[in-house]
């Protein structure tokens, strides 16, 4: 797992490997409003938890990247976050990174939720993909949550109509239905070329970003609809004892005073519990024992704060 900058030698080496003839490799962008089952389908075909997953819309705040390695090819997928209504800075800048994704990609994938139904949403997502004239796949997702399938047919043909995609493909991440024919289809339709990241890598985010983001679902799970857009994580320092034991501190920022109490929690219950929740976690994630410290300070409206959004990285 890359936690940083590219390792050019590792890079220049896959390079100059001869890889099999007709071997692909290209961008591809996961579309979709919130909570359609983006980054659970990441997961699914990169096989690690690359991005988190909660039943909060809205949970995904940055692109992040994971790659699939196969014989074949090389698919690095990017996970956009869900694009919203922009009620604050914080989600206008988010769809503006979501369209800024749509054009430096060989495919996009769109996805929506069958289950749920298309809305008036998912047809202005697909008005927008569409006119970008990035070959499209379309990708309904949740089918095993439709028991009537005879309501599945009329969406897929919508979809056709809509987007003129490549193709439709029905997928479920959650059983692993049709995950790896949609890998197939990717890989069709991807590019022949060179690998783009250096084999073995899984994702190029920053350790501290993967760190710093299972701090947040930590808190979303526990605190559900109560404030989970308003929570932003800062990792402040990873260092490791001479024990071993990896010393964590991260600050626990919220839009009010009034937020404070909620993410601290009666005598301190709910930021014992999240801490507690998160530290196996990142126990797996960097490979060793973690005492996790967590500090909650108020950065008041950081969501409609250019200054503040900046500070936290978005």
């Amino acid at each position: 797992m890359s936690d940083g900058p590219l390792d050019l030698e590792a890079l220049l080496a896959d390079l100059g490997e001869e890889l099999p003839e007709g071997f692909r490799s290209g961008l591809v962008g996961l579309v979709g409003r919130p909570n359609v089952g983006k980054s659970t389908l990441l997961n699914a075909m990169v096989g690690q938890d690359v991005a988190i997953v909660t039943d909060v819309p809205g949970t995904t705040r940055n692109t992040i990247r994971g790659v699939v390695e196969r014989e074949d090819a090389q698919v690095v997928f990017l996970d956009t976050p869900g694009v919203a209504k922009p009620r604050t800075l914080l989600t206008r800048r988010l769809n503006e990174l979501v369209e800024d994704t749509w054009q430096g990609v060989d495919l996009i994938c769109l996805l929506v939720d069958v289950a749920a139904g298309l809305g008036p949403g998912d047809r202005y997502l697909a008005e927008r993909v569409a006119a970008t004239r990035t070959p499209v796949v379309a990708v309904a997702t949740k089918e095993d949550l439709v028991s009537d399938k005879h309501r599945l047919l009329p969406q897929l043909q919508e979809l056709l109509e809509l987007l003129d995609p490549l193709e439709v493909v029905p997928v479920s991440a959650t059983t692993g239905f049709n995950v790896e024919h949609l890998l197939d289809v990717l890989v069709e339709h991807l590019p022949e070329g060179p690998r783009l990241l250096p084999r073995g890598t899984v994702t190029d985010q920053a350790e501290q970003q993967l760190v710093a983001e299972r701090i947040r679902q930590a808190f979303i799970e526990l605190l559900h609809d109560e404030l989970p857009h308003s929570v932003a994580i800062e990792i402040e320092d990873v260092e490791p004892r001479e024990d071993g034991i990896l010393d964590v501190h991260a600050i626990v920022f919220v839009e009010r005073d009034s937020q404070k109490g909620i993410v601290i929690g009666k005598g301190g219950r709910t930021i014992r519990e999240a801490g507690t929740a998160a530290r196996p976690v990142l126990e797996r994630l960097l490979g060793g024992k973690v005492n996790l410290q967590l500090r909650v300070k108020v950065a008041k409206d950081w969501q409609r704060d250019p200054k503040q959004l900046r500070r936290l990285g978005y």
